[in-house]
């Protein structure tokens, strides 16, 4: 099932323009250590992400297709993007050629923000009204938590594919993907430091994190509980948050998506070494495990 994988993984390729700025449509969180942003007109993707007081983005969004965002695939649909057959795939941010994505509602809540959007068919460029896309944010010092759910309403029964849960895209600048590979999950064994290339790489990632970092060795990690496996690549070009490179991975897992399929999943982001990535995921997951956890937002 490559060609699923590559569904966004060609992304940097596909929009013949960056999408417009829309500043009054973006909209920050702030907690004093970080700061999260979505773009209210990419169907509240999530285009920034900054550790304060520098504040310098880490993420890229070049065009609708790059953001930390949903993105979910079917059966062929007759659509073309680039000349090229595609596939049902609704995506958070918007089409290849720059249709934004509609948001149907926007609220605060605890800490942090609620966003519910309508995807639109990436190749095909039409709202899919039969999908919700939804997603709470809320900040917990120098972690970021992202509920993510979809909901399907729709008749037709799409074959099993690889979805990404979700699409990671971050600034170019950040060249050494870190992960855990090993069969020794959680017991301090040394970490993996890679430099994807291009196309699309798989990589398995035991502990269920990864990042990329810099020159520096800060970054960017993401905890996604529940999947180990990743694909990822690096596209060459220029850096910064709306550079045409970037430095890109999704956790895969295999979904069928058919009539009353949801799937609701948290993951959490913070900015830091390798090692202090770790070592918050690790406590998360210790609070996760522990019986006074408390609920979802």
């Amino acid at each position: 099932m490559k060609s699923l994988l590559f569904a966004l993984s060609l992304l940097p390729l596909a929009a013949a323009e960056p999408a417009p700025a829309a500043k009054e449509k973006e909209k920050f969180v702030s907690n004093g250590e970080v700061k999260i942003g979505v773009d209210l007109s990419s169907g509240g993707s999530i285009f920034w992400f900054s550790e304060l007081p520098a504040d310098r983005n880490l993420l890229n969004h070049f065009d609708r297709g790059r953001f930390i965002q949903q993105s979910y695939y079917g059966k062929p649909d007759g659509s073309l993007w680039v000349k090229k057959p595609w596939r049902w795939n609704p995506v958070q941010g918007g089409d290849y050629k720059g249709k934004p994505a509609r948001v149907l509602e926007t609220r605060e809540v605890k800490n942090g923000l609620y966003v519910k959007s309508v995807p639109v068919n990436w190749a095909g460029g039409q709202d899919i009204e039969e999908c919700r896309m939804e997603e709470w944010i809320s900040l917990h010092g120098k972690v970021a938590k992202i509920r993510f759910r979809f909901t399907y309403s729709g008749t037709e029964e799409h074959p099993p594919a690889h979805q990404e849960l979700p699409a990671v895209f971050v600034d170019y600048a950040l060249e050494d993907m870190v992960f855990y590979k090993g069969d020794k999950p959680w017991t301090g064994a040394p970490l993996a430091k890679e430099k994807p290339g291009w196309p699309n790489e798989g990589r398995n990632a035991t502990e269920e994190w990864a990042g990329y970092v810099g020159p520096d060795g800060r970054g960017l990690g993401v905890h996604f509980p529940g999947s180990t496996h990743l694909t990822t690549y690096r596209y060459k070009g220029q850096p910064g948050p709306k550079g045409g490179g970037c430095s890109y991975f999704a956790p895969v897992k295999t979904m069928q998506i058919k009539p009353g399929f949801v799937h609701d999943y948290t993951i959490h982001l913070t900015i830091g070494t390798a090692d202090e990535m770790r070592s918050r995921f690790q406590a998360l997951r210790k609070q996760a495990a522990s019986p006074e956890a408390p609920e979802k937002p």
